[in-house]
Parts: structure tokens; C-alpha cells; sequence
């Protein structure tokens, strides 16, 4: 009886599955060095990634700085206490809307930017032009957050240079609160910053990716006269989607870890309602008020949404025949 053959499609075609060669202790032993270098790699994870999960059993205690010195079984178990407290809590669903919206614009800003990016730059004949531009750009990726907020507040605060420029060339009559003024104008200006400070970091990938790009699809292209754009748009971006949906399922799963360094240093007391995150909020209660079992509480409900998401993103790219993790 005949094996039934099993496709995926790729860009549109139906592809032959690569067939998988069966784990055996003859295929171990014939990839044993490949096994021996993996050994540092595990051993580091599970030291710093898994051995930390331990500390989770604090979120369903009363943990409190006296109790560090009493073993994990003495102390007082709650259940899902802190969980029922932060699900009650009005400002945690003000935390959750800052954080989904900030992480939401990123992703979309970051996303576009970034392929947008090496798309232009990918289509540089002048190597070393493209080189120099490659360079600046990806230069305030490796800038601390401090360098990069207080450049953001001498441009975008209402005596800034912006407002100053604006004024002068008769664009505004008077200076925009970019960040004096409560609202989501706050998420958008701290995502534009964001973006400016890892779009070139992040057309990296994107100009990897298109290096492995059959160059003579563009030969063949431009003998039946396309341009650019159309090169780009039939060529680039369809050689490189496996890439991108690859990362953005990543980004998918981590929407929630947005982190909290770009909004404690542009934020100030009148935008602080727009500016707080998840991240930031574990932080207050956790270490700042001592609450070790809440601040937990928050992390575990971040790596469980994360975790949902990565796999849902996951599952509808593989159902639909694109590039997934696994």
C-alpha cells in the first residue's frame, strides 16, 4: 500500500513535506557532537530560565520581606487570592490598556518601518553610502534609554526644538504638549521614539532575509521590464514573508512585555494615567510596596497571556499554509 503524500503550500504552490528522519539511537550517536555542543546551551537555560519557576509559588502566599526567612511550606498559602485582587482592581484594566496599546502601535510602527527600511535600502547600488546608512541607523538601537529620553525631551517638550522650529516657519501659533498632556498622543509619541531608536536594529533580519533571494527572479524581472517597486513588491516581499510572519508571531507573544524604561523616563505626574504598563505596575507593588505575591501574581498572568497568544499566532499562520516556529 502506498504512503499518502503529505503538502504544505509555499507562496500559493503545493510543496512535497520534507519527510522527517525518525529519532533513533542510531541517528543520536551519529549527531553526538551536535548533542555535546547543545549541552552548555540547556544547561543555561534551565539553570536561569527554568530553576527561577520555583519563585512562582509566591504568587499563591502572603510574601512579605519577614517571610524570606521561613521556608516555602511554613509560609501562608492564600490560593488565587492575589489573582481574584488583580482581576478586581480598576487601574490593572487602565494598566492592560496602556500596555495593549503601546505594544499595538509598536508592533504595527515596527513592523512597517523596519521592512519598509530595508526595502530602501536593499535597493542601494552604492555600497558604501549603504553601508554608512546601515550603520547610523542601527547606531541608537545600543544607546541607553536614559541618552535616548533625555534627547526626546529636548526636542519634544513645549520650549523644545520641534515646538521652536513649527513656530518659525508658522506651522503651529503655539507649542504642542507632545509630552505635557494626558492622553494617547503620550503612546503614540513614545512608539515614534521607539521606533526611531530600533528601526535600523530591526532591518537587520529583514536584509538577511532578502541576501538568500534568488537574484535571477530579478534578471528575469527586469527582461519583462519591471521596476523597482514592482520587483519589490512580486520579488522582495514575497521572498521574505516567511520571515516576517515568523517574527511577528513573536511579537505577537510578547505584546504584553512591553517594558517599562522608555515610559518611567518620558513620563511625567499629569501623563503617568497613559504611561503606566504591566511591567511598571509589577514593579510598584512588587518591589516598591514590598508585595512579592502580587508583583508575581502579574508576571504569571503576563507569561500565561503571552503563551496563549504565541500559540494561537502560531496555529491560524501554520492553518493557513505560512511560515511558523514549529
Amino acid at each position: 500500500m502506498e504512503k499518502k503524500v503529505k503538502y504544505h503550500k509555499v507562496d500559493g504552490m503545493l510543496v512535497q513535506k520534507p519527510k522527517r528522519e525518525k529519532l533513533t539511537w542510531k541517528l543520536i550517536y551519529k549527531q553526538r557532537y551536535l548533542y555535546y555542543m547543545s549541552v552548555p546551551f540547556v544547561i543555561w537555560i534551565i539553570i536561569f530560565k527554568y530553576v527561577p519557576l520555583w519563585g512562582w509559588t509566591m504568587a499563591f502566599q502572603d510574601v512579605r520581606p519577614k517571610s524570606f526567612a521561613l521556608p516555602i511550606w511554613d509560609r501562608k498559602w492564600v490560593g488565587f487570592e492575589q489573582f481574584i485582587d488583580l482581576f478586581s482592581r480598576d487601574r490593572f484594566y487602565e494598566v492592560l490598556r496602556n500596555t495593549l496599546a503601546m505594544s499595538g502601535l509598536g508592533i504595527v510602527l515596527g513592523f512597517f518601518t523596519s521592512i519598509g527600511f530595508a526595502l530602501l535600502l536593499n535597493e542601494l547600488r552604492a555600497i558604501r553610502f549603504k553601508k554608512l546608512t546601515q550603520t547610523i541607523s542601527y547606531l541608537p538601537h545600543f544607546v541607553s534609554w536614559v541618552i535616548i529620553a533625555s534627547i526626546a525631551q529636548i526636542f519634544l517638550k513645549d520650549a523644545g526644538v520641534l515646538n521652536e522650529i513649527l513656530m518659525k516657519i508658522g506651522f503651529i501659533s503655539e507649542p504642542i504638549g507632545f509630552l505635557s498632556k494626558s492622553g494617547p498622543r503620550f503612546w503614540v509619541v513614545v512608539c515614534l521614539v521607539n521606533v526611531w531608536k530600533e528601526v535600523g536594529w530591526d532591518a537587520i533580519i529583514y536584509l538577511s532575509a532578502m541576501t538568500g533571494i534568488d537574484q535571477g527572479l530579478y534578471e528575469a524581472a527586469k527582461v519583462d521590464g519591471a521596476g523597482r517597486f514592482r520587483r519589490m513588491w512580486h520579488i522582495t516581499l514575497p521572498g521574505i514573508r516567511p520571515t516576517i510572519i515568523v517574527l511577528l508571531i513573536l511579537s505577537i507573544g510578547s505584546v504584553l512585555n512591553v517594558g517599562m524604561e522608555r515610559q518611567m523616563l518620558m513620563s511625567n505626574a499629569i501623563t503617568k494615567d497613559f504611561a503606566d504598563v504591566l511591567d511598571w505596575y509589577a514593579y510598584t507593588y512588587g518591589i516598591g510596596k514590598n508585595d512579592y505575591s502580587f508583583g508575581t501574581a502579574i508576571g504569571i498572568f503576563k507569561s500565561a497571556i503571552s503563551l496563549i497568544l504565541i500559540f494561537v499566532a502560531n496555529k491560524l499562520a501554520k492553518h493557513f499554509g505560512e511560515g511558523t516556529l514549529v
